[in-house]
């Protein structure tokens, strides 16, 4: 008998460890924050224009529609031929933020899936103020053993580079004025 329950113990801790091996990719998110030198209204005057990309350097084309209003879209066409589709869910211009997603995955533009994105501005006092750029995705590749270029950490590798790429032009436009 006790033979039997050994048996039956062993199977059921194989069958659960293989269960757990086998539950693919998991939400993988990103927050970097950064601190401007300008007031925290004119900082959002700038990170609000849903419409406004000239900033981010990976982009050389972008059309959109519906301005920065709730369900807004924009395409955007990157230096490396990819193009990258993305809607407007939340503007909240009383918190100072704003959240979109991306419409559809382009794993080349970006190795990740399933990717939504938020942006903040807060106030630090008179002359300063923060920019945090928040993002949440999949890696590229859902299931498991991914390649070295769809995993979590290459997915994490290419969000951050571009959040600091970004957070970094975007401190420059706002504190130059231009």
């Amino acid at each position: 008998m006790r033979a039997m329950f050994a048996a039956l113990v062993a199977g059921a801790l194989t069958l659960f460890t293989g269960a757990a091996e086998a539950h693919g990719p998991t939400r993988q998110k990103v927050e970097i924050t950064i601190d401007v030198a300008a007031p925290a209204a004119k900082t959002w005057a700038v990170v609000s224009n849903f419409q406004d990309l000239s900033w981010l350097a990976p982009v050389t084309k972008l059309e959109g529609t519906g301005g920065s209003d709730i369900g807004a879209e924009r395409t955007l066409t990157l230096a490396n031929g990819e193009v990258v589709k993305e809607k407007l869910e939340k503007f909240d211009p009383t918190k100072m933020m704003l959240f979109y997603r991306m419409d559809g995955d382009n794993i080349k533009a970006l190795p990740v899936t399933n990717y939504s994105s938020r942006l903040t501005v807060k106030s630090v006092d008179d002359t300063h103020s923060t920019i945090t750029w928040w993002g949440a995705f999949y890696r590229g590749f859902p299931n498991n053993d991914p390649p070295p270029e769809l995993s979590d950490a290459a997915a994490i590798k290419a969000v951050t580079d571009l959040y600091n790429l970004g957070l970094g032009a975007l401190k420059t436009k706002i504190e130059s004025g231009k």
